[in-house]
């Protein structure tokens, strides 16, 4: 373990990156805004109470005549350091046009302000709020799918998880997106596919010791759901699309869970992305319009079959 294994090194280093994000984040959201032209979204911003503070929130509307469409809660990445919804505007507004739902990217708590498990905890806040104030918001939180990219997709695996504990609300479909689900290996532990992965050791110390400072901690089933600790029962839990790009540094642990979900009913789907690394469709436009579109394809069909249900 390096010095960046000591918790205060790595807050210190992690409010470090976090000042230095509006430095690069001008361009990060041209390139974003750049993608997928032919969908330029119809956005508001909305702030969400919780109980660790009002989260803010950018709702994408699906263009047509549709008056309540479903509702998608989407996490974005960043190794529960940093902030950046806009990285995820293309995704936003691709799955707000082809899967015909309103998105609500949420701009959650971060560590190392809010350390492990508020993160969490305040997303799953979020999630009961869109499942509760759809009549008012202009969207129907009876059919309610999440998902996430990265440290998103974990979000988005704790929060369904708290849904299955706490009786609900009903979600429809977990889109996982190359997620961390097993925190307690070290970056450095996990094999890399290839010579230099996005994924370096040196990140995967700061994240983790930023977000989650106690290591017994670590095994919680809401960081570590693919991680040995964790042996529950998931029967109930909601349906999965679990996406592992090929050298990913974490596709070990994301095949282990799509294995759990599937012995418990809930997977729909494990798509594995070839050739890819971590944040593949950061860059890789063709790649992202593919799976952006099975990710809509699943999203479209989980909230169809939720109408159908309420119906019958």
């Amino acid at each position: 373990m390096s010095v960046l294994g000591a918790p205060p090194v790595a807050a210190t280093l992690a409010r470090v990156m976090q000042g230095l994000h509006p430095l690069g984040s001008v361009v990060l959201r041209r390139r974003a805004e750049a993608k997928f032209p032919e969908f330029p979204g119809d956005t508001r911003e909305i702030a969400v109470p919780t109980a660790v503070g009002p989260a803010r929130a950018v709702v994408y509307r699906p263009a047509g005549p549709a008056a309540n469409p479903p509702a998608h809660v989407n996490f974005h990445g960043g190794g529960y350091v940093m902030r950046g919804i806009e990285l995820d505007d293309p995704l936003c507004r691709y799955l707000a046009a082809e899967a015909g739902v309103a998105v609500v990217n949420v701009d959650y708590a971060v560590a190392p302000r809010h350390r492990f498990p508020a993160p969490p905890h305040q997303a799953f806040d979020v999630v009961r709020w869109v499942a509760a104030h759809g009549g008012e918001q202009g969207w129907d939180g009876t059919r309610l799918t999440v998902g996430g990219q990265s440290a998103g997709g974990g979000i988005a695996a704790a929060v369904a998880r708290l849904a299955l504990e706490h009786g609900g609300p009903a979600i429809a479909l977990q889109v996982l997106h190359y997620p961390p689900l097993d925190l307690t290996v070290p970056a450095a532990g996990k094999p890399a596919a290839i010579p230099k992965p996005l994924l370096r050791p040196w990140m995967g110390e700061i994240f983790d010791n930023a977000y989650v400072p106690d290591r017994a901690a670590r095994a919680d089933r809401l960081a570590s759901p693919a991680g040995p600790a964790d042996t529950a029962d998931l029967t109930g839990i909601a349906p999965a699309l679990v996406i592992t790009p090929e050298y990913d540094r974490l596709h070990a642990e994301g095949l282990r869970y799509a294995r759990r979900l599937r012995a418990a009913g809930a997977l729909r789907e494990h798509h594995d992305v070839p050739r890819a690394d971590h944040a593949y469709d950061m860059n890789d436009i063709d790649q992202a319009r593919t799976n952006y579109a099975l990710i809509a394809r699943h999203i479209r069909t989980a909230t169809t079959t939720a109408t159908t249900r309420e119906e019958s």
